[in-house]
């Protein structure tokens, strides 16, 4: 017998939304961690808000559907709300009922400034490494160290002198006019994007078109790939980050002692081995030629470095260091750090620090199946 669909909607429906998702999906150990590390920062979460007044949308909803943004690859957080008003799976993840009304996407521009001011979003990239510590996935004396670019967002056309003179743009078209910068010199030291004037010029490779943008490196573990230190930075500063790099990893991490950390050719400057090496690291990377002149800065360290190439471990450090590069291509082709939607280092640091930990998760989810 041929079954008819019926057109007129129920009036009141009852459904438990716990049984809808299933048993398996990636999500479930995904939230678990969430909800572990979340309910840890329950007290500073209390004490970045006051007792009186409105009760506000709860933080913790709000970092989670920030996580889902970077997990399922959605564009902007306008984009976000509207799918939480019609999809069961983010509002199970979030913890919205079925029937509640979802907040505009103001919130998260008027509780971003509050999650920086407290360090709300760094407490829980941390919790979230403490946590892979705890379970032994995250090993505490072999890293790797490597940047990136972020394409900014701002355009080509802000970047202008800081004198206010240049040439004035045509009156071809009043809302996107055109300008003509053939022939003229621009650099960081004289010109600045008024949209985003942290943003700085720079080439991802030879012979590449110069673009704004901002730097960000990353501290990997080595024992299963996971990220335990992030620090954006303007994009020549990649070299100078690994040495903090590891001194916040010690002070997340709760390690002493010397610890090995891969690198790649960006890294053999003297200045930069002379500060991996005050903060107890032995940098393994590659040097093409040892240093003629001892008498530069740095270059005793360089010629450490360079002796160093044919041990084991060094081997072994530049071989596991490519897969940084899986947590880059991750957090540019999924979580959207190709070209970031914010404006200020602060907050291009704040999407970095989430991406990263939602990487994390993934990672951690699938080693605890």
């Amino acid at each position: 017998m041929r079954g008819r669909e019926e057109r007129q909607s129920s009036m009141l429906v009852v459904y438990n939304i716990e049984e809808r998702i299933p048993a398996d999906h990636p999500l479930r150990r995904i939230r678990a961690l969430v909800d572990e590390r979340l309910l840890a920062l329950s007290a500073r979460f209390s004490a970045a808000y006051p007792e009186l007044g409105r009760p506000s949308i709860p933080p913790e909803a709000l970092l989670k559907a920030l996580l889902l943004r970077a997990l399922y690859s959605i564009r902007s957080e306008r984009q976000l709300v509207d799918q939480l008003n019609w999809n069961l799976l983010y509002r199970w993840f979030v913890g919205l009922a079925p029937d509640a009304d979802v907040w505009d996407a103001t919130t998260f521009t008027k509780n971003r400034e509050r999650f920086e001011a407290h360090g709300l979003v760094q407490a829980f990239f941390d919790g979230v490494v403490k946590e892979a510590v705890a379970r032994g996935l995250a090993s505490t004396d072999h890293f790797s160290v490597d940047g990136t670019l972020i394409q900014a967002y701002a355009s080509l056309k802000s970047f202008k002198p800081k004198d206010g003179t240049g040439r004035p743009p045509t009156d071809d078209d009043p809302k996107n006019p055109t300008v003509n910068f053939r022939g003229e010199r621009r650099s960081n030291a004289t010109h600045a994007s008024t949209t985003d004037p942290e943003a700085r010029l720079a080439r991802k490779g030879d012979g590449k078109e110069a673009k704004l943008y901002h730097g960000a490196s990353i501290l990997m573990e080595n024992r299963t790939g996971l990220c335990v230190a992030v620090a954006v930075h303007e994009p020549a500063g990649e070299a100078r980050a690994a040495g903090p790099l590891v001194s916040q990893a010690r002070r997340r991490m709760g390690f002493t002692g010397t610890v090995t950390v891969g690198a790649d050719k960006g890294y053999i400057g003297g200045p930069a081995l002379q500060a991996m090496e005050r903060a107890k690291v032995v940098p393994h990377v590659p040097m093409d030629d040892p240093p003629m002149d001892l008498s530069r800065p740095g270059a005793r360290a360089r010629q450490r470095a360079y002796r160093r190439q044919g041990t084991k471990g060094h081997a072994i450090s530049q071989w596991i260091r490519k897969q940084v590069e899986e947590a880059f291509g991750w957090g540019k082709t999924i979580g959207g750090m190709e070209r970031t939607r914010f404006r200020g280092r602060w907050r291009v640091g704040l999407q970095v620090l989430l991406t990263m930990a939602a990487y994390d998760l993934v990672r951690m989810a699938k080693c605890t199946a």
